[in-house]
C-alpha cells in the first residue's frame, strides 16, 4: 500500500498509542497529539504536537502546524476522549459539558480544521472513534453514550457531505479492549451518588474498577483491523470491534425490528387524509 501521513489525536496511551505504533511499523508517517506530557514515542517518521482538542483555536493551530511539518495529511483520526460514569440524574451540567467538550466538540473541532486541507487535496479519510456505547446505551453511561451518539450522527451526515469531494469517513465502535480507558486516571465519575440507582448505575460504578485491566480485547489486533479497513478498496462507514460489540448491535437491531413490526401499521397511518 502507498505510504500515507496520518494525523492522530490522543497518542499518549490506549488506542491512540497502539495505532501510532502499528502505523510506524507499516512505514507510514504519523503526526500525533497529546494534551499533557509526552508520548515517549521516538521514531524518525513520528511528529508529536501538543493540543487540547476541546480548544477550537488550539486545534486549528495544531492542524496548521502538522501540515507545515509534513506537507500533506491523508488520514485524520479522532481518538481523544474519555468516559463518564453516573446515572443521567447524577451527572452535573459541568460534568456533562466536560465530556461533550472533548468527545464531541473536540472531534468536531479537528474535522473543521482538517477539512479545508483534505478538500484542497481532493482526497483523504476521517476516522472518528465512537464506541459500542455510541450505538447502544447502557445504565450508568448515559452522558458518555450521548456524546458518542452525537459523534455517530455527525459522522453519518459528514460522510454524505464529503463523499463527492473524494473524502471517506469511518466510525470505529470498540467493545471492551484492554486499554486504560477504565482506569481512575482516565474515566470520570459523577460527583453525586443517588441511592435509588444502586442496582443500575451503581453496578456500573462498581464494575469499572474490577474490569480495568481484564478487558478481553487486544488493542494491537484492533488497530491493525482499523488500518486495514481504511486501506481497503471500500472502507466501511461503521467498524464495530470485538464480539461483544457485534452482540450488542445485533441485540439492538433485533429490538428495532421487533418494535417496528409491532407498530409499523398504526404508526404509519398518521398522514393527512386525501
Amino acid at each position: 500500500m502507498k505510504k500515507k501521513t496520518w494525523f492522530v489525536t490522543g497518542v499518549g496511551r490506549g488506542f491512540g498509542r497502539a495505532l501510532c505504533e502499528e502505523l510506524l511499523k507499516r512505514g507510514h508517517t504519523v503526526v500525533g497529539t497529546v494534551r499533557h506530557g509526552a508520548s515517549d514515542i521516538v521514531h524518525p517518521q513520528f511528529v508529536e504536537l501538543h493540543a487540547d482538542v476541546s480548544d477550537e483555536r488550539q486545534t486549528h493551530e495544531v492542524v496548521a502546524q502538522a501540515v507545515a511539518k509534513v506537507s500533506s495529511i491523508d488520514v485524520v483520526v479522532n481518538n481523544a476522549g474519555f468516559g463518564m460514569v453516573g446515572a443521567v440524574e447524577e451527572v452535573s451540567t459541568a460534568e456533562a459539558r466536560k465530556v461533550f467538550e472533548t468527545n464531541f466538540f473536540g472531534t468536531w473541532n479537528v474535522i473543521r480544521a482538517a477539512l479545508p486541507h483534505l478538500r484542497a487535496n481532493g482526497s483523504g479519510h476521517i476516522v472518528n472513534f465512537s464506541s459500542i456505547g455510541g450505538i447502544t446505551g447502557s445504565m450508568g453511561n448515559g452522558l458518555y453514550n450521548s456524546s458518542k451518539f452525537a459523534v455517530e450522527g455527525l459522522s453519518e451526515a459528514l460522510e454524505v457531505e464529503v463523499k463527492p469531494l473524494g473524502i471517506g469517513v469511518t466510525i470505529v465502535e470498540p467493545g471492551y479492549f484492554r486499554t486504560d480507558f477504565l482506569s481512575s486516571s482516565s474515566i470520570q465519575q459523577a460527583g453525586t451518588v443517588i441511592d435509588a440507582y444502586a442496582k443500575t448505575a451503581g453496578l456500573t460504578r462498581s464494575a469499572v474498577a474490577t474490569r480495568s485491566g481484564t478487558q478481553p480485547g487486544s488493542p494491537e489486533k484492533a488497530v491493525a483491523v482499523i488500518i486495514d479497513a481504511v486501506e481497503s478498496e471500500t472502507p466501511p462507514l461503521r467498524l464495530p470491534l470485538g464480539p461483544d460489540a457485534f452482540a450488542r448491535i445485533d441485540g439492538k437491531i433485533q429490538r428495532l425490528e421487533r418494535e417496528m413490526a409491532q407498530w409499523r401499521t398504526v404508526a404509519s397511518d398518521t398522514q393527512f387524509d386525501t
